[in-house]
């Protein structure tokens, strides 16, 4: 088999779609499908189904597509191990972040590396912190900037960036009379809650443990920037970095609780495996030098 067969492999699974998957490829759509199709050939085994919807993958295929991806991942690596070799560092690296580019830097990261690296690719997914880290630790991803309350997280190489002060942002709404008294009536305002996966949700459940009470399974926002939006329209009060919570106060959406706060960190995290790669240790370089 060739490694553009593989290529392809993975376009049609991810798009779903000959066409999508083809301009995903610079090739075209029969060309995509011959490839497939010996592809199924020299595999034995059929890797996709024909529905209404477009290409589905068969169970074969699902199995496939794990090994196929790590292949690539494989290929890479020894092409960015070659290109080390010659002097350059080049390849793409995957990699997660958290909703705010400002706070990550991410465009200083995109225009540094650039200088330094000009061969080294990031592509971006946009995610919520703990979907970033299982992502990682199952290859998916190749490092990811999450928010981190811990020094350490197993089997993953991580850098603490930047203490993030949290606090709770109430909604003009709820402030027009006054803030709460105490952190017992906080709580007993209409909440925005964050789901388990959110890097700030630790912080939720300790707030509502001071309290003695469970967090109210209410409304629910994924992202920091959706729980700035439904505090902003006054569905409840929220957690929120504090750089957050304070623009949210200058556009005359919330008003910040000065009873409460908690901490969590920026942090930038990969594998050893990843990192043993050029491109992601060039990655990594450059990010620790913005945050020194």
């Amino acid at each position: 088999m060739e490694i553009y067969q593989l290529k392809t492999f993975v376009a049609v699974a991810t798009e779903g779609n000959l066409t999508r998957a083809a301009e995903r490829v610079f090739t075209s759509a029969p060309a995509v499908s011959a490839q497939l199709k010996a592809l199924e050939e020299e595999l034995g085994v059929r890797l996709f189904d024909r529905t209404s919807r477009g290409m589905a993958l068969t169970p074969a295929g699902q199995r496939l597509l794990a090994e196929a991806q790590r292949t690539l991942a494989a290929a890479q690596a020894l092409q960015a191990t070659a290109a080390q070799i010659r002097g350059q560092v080049r390849g793409v690296v995957r990699m997660g972040t958290i909703t705010d580019p400002a706070a990550l830097r991410l465009g200083e990261v995109f225009v540094q590396l650039a200088e330094q690296h000009p061969q080294v690719a990031l592509q971006l997914r946009q995610g919520v912190s703990m979907h970033a880290t299982q992502a990682v630790r199952r290859g998916e991803l190749d490092c990811a900037w999450v928010l981190c309350e811990h020094q350490t997280l197993d089997g993953l190489e991580i850098l603490r960036l930047q203490a993030c002060e949290v606090v709770a942002a109430v909604p003009r709404r709820l402030s027009a009379d006054g803030l709460p008294d105490s952190l017992g009536e906080l709580a007993r305002l209409p909440w925005v809650a964050t789901p388990p996966e959110c890097g700030l949700r630790g912080q939720l459940d300790r707030l509502f443990a001071q309290v003695g009470v469970p967090v109210p399974a209410t409304v629910m926002a994924d992202t920091e920037s959706a729980v700035r939006s439904m505090v902003a329209s006054g569905l409840g009060v929220g957690l929120m970095r504090r750089d957050q919570a304070e623009a949210a106060a200058r556009d005359g959406q919330a008003d910040i609780f000065p009873g409460w706060s908690g901490q969590t960190w920026l942090c930038w995290i990969s594998t050893p495996e990843a990192l043993a790669i050029p491109a992601v240790a060039a990655v990594r370089e450059t990010v620790q030098a913005l945050w020194p």
